[in-house]
Protein backbone atom coordinates (compact mmCIF):
# COMPACT_ATOMS: atom_id res chain seq x y z
CA UNK A 1 0.00 0.00 0.00
CA UNK A 2 1.39 3.38 -1.06
CA UNK A 3 1.49 6.24 1.37
CA UNK A 4 -1.22 8.03 -0.47
CA UNK A 5 -3.82 4.95 -0.38
CA UNK A 6 -5.82 6.36 2.09
CA UNK A 7 -6.35 10.14 0.73
CA UNK A 8 -9.63 11.21 -0.84
CA UNK A 9 -9.80 13.44 -3.42
CA UNK A 10 -12.58 15.58 -4.32
CA UNK A 11 -14.05 17.33 -7.26
CA UNK A 12 -14.49 20.71 -6.04
CA UNK A 13 -16.85 22.57 -8.28
CA UNK A 14 -16.31 26.81 -8.00
CA UNK A 15 -20.04 28.21 -7.87
CA UNK A 16 -21.34 31.27 -8.87
CA UNK A 17 -24.44 33.11 -8.12
CA UNK A 18 -27.67 33.02 -10.09
CA UNK A 19 -30.29 34.97 -8.76
CA UNK A 20 -34.09 34.54 -9.77
CA UNK A 21 -37.56 36.56 -9.05
CA UNK A 22 -40.00 34.31 -7.98
CA UNK A 23 -43.75 34.70 -6.80
CA UNK A 24 -44.69 34.46 -3.10
CA UNK A 25 -46.24 31.09 -3.78
CA UNK A 26 -43.23 29.63 -5.65
CA UNK A 27 -40.90 30.87 -2.87
CA UNK A 28 -43.11 29.70 -0.64
CA UNK A 29 -43.21 26.19 -2.68
CA UNK A 30 -39.09 26.12 -2.76
CA UNK A 31 -38.92 26.78 0.83
CA UNK A 32 -41.80 23.91 2.02
CA UNK A 33 -39.35 21.54 -0.64
CA UNK A 34 -36.49 22.68 1.23
CA UNK A 35 -37.82 21.44 4.82
CA UNK A 36 -39.92 18.38 4.12
CA UNK A 37 -37.17 17.17 1.32
CA UNK A 38 -34.05 17.50 3.32
CA UNK A 39 -32.57 19.98 1.43
CA UNK A 40 -30.33 22.40 3.52
CA UNK A 41 -30.72 25.58 1.29
CA UNK A 42 -33.08 26.70 -1.50
CA UNK A 43 -29.91 26.66 -3.67
CA UNK A 44 -29.13 22.66 -3.04
CA UNK A 45 -32.61 22.44 -3.64
CA UNK A 46 -32.63 24.03 -7.11
CA UNK A 47 -29.21 22.25 -8.39
CA UNK A 48 -30.92 19.17 -7.37
CA UNK A 49 -33.68 20.19 -9.92
CA UNK A 50 -31.16 21.23 -12.41
CA UNK A 51 -29.07 18.23 -11.83
CA UNK A 52 -32.01 15.62 -12.47
CA UNK A 53 -33.28 17.57 -15.71
CA UNK A 54 -29.44 17.39 -17.01
CA UNK A 55 -30.26 13.62 -17.03
CA UNK A 56 -33.11 13.79 -18.52
CA UNK A 57 -32.55 15.56 -21.47
CA UNK A 58 -29.10 12.96 -21.39
CA UNK A 59 -31.73 9.88 -21.48
CA UNK A 60 -33.76 11.90 -24.32
CA UNK A 61 -30.90 12.14 -26.14
CA UNK A 62 -29.56 8.61 -25.97
CA UNK A 63 -32.91 7.42 -26.70
CA UNK A 64 -33.27 9.83 -29.89
CA UNK A 65 -29.74 8.29 -30.64
CA UNK A 66 -30.67 4.53 -30.55
CA UNK A 67 -33.74 5.20 -32.53
CA UNK A 68 -31.60 6.98 -35.12
CA UNK A 69 -29.96 3.73 -34.96
CA UNK A 70 -32.64 1.63 -35.50
CA UNK A 71 -33.97 3.27 -38.63
CA UNK A 72 -30.32 3.78 -40.06
CA UNK A 73 -30.49 0.15 -42.17
CA UNK A 74 -29.93 -3.38 -41.77
CA UNK A 75 -28.48 -4.58 -38.35
CA UNK A 76 -24.94 -5.53 -38.62
CA UNK A 77 -23.85 -8.78 -36.32
CA UNK A 78 -21.27 -6.92 -33.62
CA UNK A 79 -18.39 -9.71 -32.84
CA UNK A 80 -14.81 -9.28 -31.77
CA UNK A 81 -13.79 -10.08 -35.11
CA UNK A 82 -16.14 -6.86 -36.44
CA UNK A 83 -14.31 -4.87 -34.01
CA UNK A 84 -10.83 -6.02 -35.19
CA UNK A 85 -11.91 -4.79 -38.89
CA UNK A 86 -13.02 -1.79 -37.82
CA UNK A 87 -9.70 -1.02 -35.76
CA UNK A 88 -7.68 -2.36 -38.58
CA UNK A 89 -9.99 -0.18 -41.04
CA UNK A 90 -9.24 2.80 -38.59
CA UNK A 91 -5.46 2.25 -37.82
CA UNK A 92 -5.11 2.29 -41.96
CA UNK A 93 -6.98 5.51 -42.44
CA UNK A 94 -4.97 7.21 -39.59
CA UNK A 95 -1.21 6.14 -41.38
CA UNK A 96 -2.62 7.17 -44.99
CA UNK A 97 -3.48 10.93 -43.28
CA UNK A 98 -0.05 10.73 -41.80
CA UNK A 99 -1.01 10.58 -37.92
Amino acid sequence: MTANANIVKFNVMKMTSLNISLPKSMRDFVEGEVSEGGYSTPSEYVRSLLREERKRKAERELEAFLLAGLKSGEPVEVTPAFWDEKRSELLARRRAEGR
